[in-house]
């Protein structure tokens, strides 16, 4: 049985190489063997993220947001998981968290506003 450590190295190698599918596996089994571990939570998040699994990751990224309110990015790709699920109202809180508390981030503004822009269009 590999222990806790060797899963989320295999999953973040796995995440390295663009094998997002693959990273998928020991990175869930990670997390369910240690479920506070903010490290575990976001790089299955951005791994369910790039496999176009979106939901998944936004519950990946609200976890890590609910331990750690002050996670910018955490709440930058809650954000951004909202918004390709097309919940752009939802996606604007998080992004604009994310935006106050890192304002010098040229991206996180651009997809506030673009989350912006899409809520009041919808």
């Amino acid at each position: 049985m590999d222990n806790v450590y060797d899963l989320y190295s295999r999953g973040c190698e796995l995440l390295r190489h663009g094998d997002y599918q693959a990273a998928i596996v020991p990175l869930t089994q990670a997390r369910d063997r240690e479920p506070g571990k903010a490290s575990i939570h976001e790089a299955l998040g951005r791994a369910l993220f790039h496999a176009q699994r979106y939901e998944e990751a936004a519950t990946e990224f609200e976890a890590i947001a609910q331990q750690a309110p002050t996670n910018d990015y955490a709440l930058f790709c809650l954000g951004r998981s909202m918004q390709q699920l097309g919940r752009h109202r939802e996606a604007c809180h998080p992004l604009a968290v994310a935006c106050s508390l890192r304002p010098e981030r040229r991206d996180y503004r651009v997809y506030r506003d673009r989350a912006r822009r899409a809520s009041l269009a919808a």
